[in-house]
This record gives C-alpha cells, structure tokens and sequence, in this order.
C-alpha cells in the first residue's frame, strides 16, 4: 500500500507542475497581450483561479503523505509510549473526522453547483472546483486510514509517527 500511495503521490507531483506552468503561461500570456495588444485571453484570470485551487488541494495531498504538514509535538514527545500511542490514535480519528467534513460538504457543494457554469468559461462549477475537495477527503481518508493501520499494528517508524514499542514500554 505504502509503494501505491507513494506512486500517487509523484503523479500528484506531476500534476502539480502542470498546473503551475499553465498558470505562469495563462498569467504571461495574458499580461503580454492586455499591454502591448491591448486585448486579453477572457478565461485566462478564471482558470488561473482554478488551477490555484486544485495546485492547493493536490499539494495537501503530497504534504500529508510526507508528513509535512505543521505540528507541534512537544507534548506528545515528553509522554510515555503509552501515552503516544494514545495521542496519535485520538488524532487520527479527530483528523479522518474532519475529513469526513470536509469530503462531505465538497460533495453537497458539487452536487448544489454541478450545472452552474463559470461565467468566462461555461465550466461547470461543481465539476471543476469542489471537486478538487472531493478528491482531497477521499485521498486524506485513505492516507489517514493507512497511517492509522500502521499506528495501530506498531509498523510505523518513530521518525515517521511515534509509536509504542515493547522496549520503550520496559524503560
């Protein structure tokens, strides 16, 4: 599971360099043509917006694979194994609820504005732009649920996750 997620996560990267190159293209191109040609690409502020959006979500995904997002975890740290172990299960299932939440009111949110366009675009709306926390949940959920599993069995590495080990249990 670890070598899927691990290879989702560089087609994410991927995806990510894509979106921010079209982004510089769309800006440039547009600045370029609205000062020395006077006119402009209409969609190109509306899709600039979008790929932001999308460039932002993806890369939560990246950053909560590598455990990159910010924590403080001194408290945790100075607690017995036992009390780690304890932490970071709480955790988890405070972090897979709010993204149950969040995944949730993406879906009512795309469901609500699945036939509203953009008006530069005609781009659906609930299609294009929730759906980028649609695919957030759904990603976070099972990054979530695979580091809990890994938590929960004692396979996680304490550089990783902190996690009780018999040995730290006797000392």
């Amino acid at each position: 599971m670890a070598r899927v997620l691990d290879f989702y996560c560089e087609v994410l990267k991927a995806a990510i360099a894509v979106c921010l190159a079209a982004m510089v293209v769309l800006v440039f191109s547009n600045v370029v043509l609205r000062y020395v040609f006077n006119s402009g690409i209409a969609i190109s502020e509306e899709l600039s917006r979008w790929l932001l959006v999308w460039l932002t979500f993806l890369g939560a995904i990246v950053a909560l694979r590598q455990h990159a997002h910010l924590g403080v975890d001194t408290l945790v740290r100075a607690l017995p194994p036992r009390g780690r172990f304890i932490c970071f299960v709480v955790s988890y299932l405070l972090m897979l609820y709010a993204d149950w939440l969040l995944t949730l009111g993406s879906w009512k949110q795309a469901v609500l504005t699945f036939h509203d366009t953009a008006p530069a675009s005609g781009i659906s709306v609930g299609l294009f732009y929730y759906s980028s926390g649609l695919v957030f949940g759904v990603s976070a959920a099972v990054i979530l649920a695979h580091d809990l599993i890994r938590v929960m069995t004692g396979t996680a590495q304490d550089e990783e996750l902190i996690t009780v080990k018999e040995s730290d249990e006797h000392t």
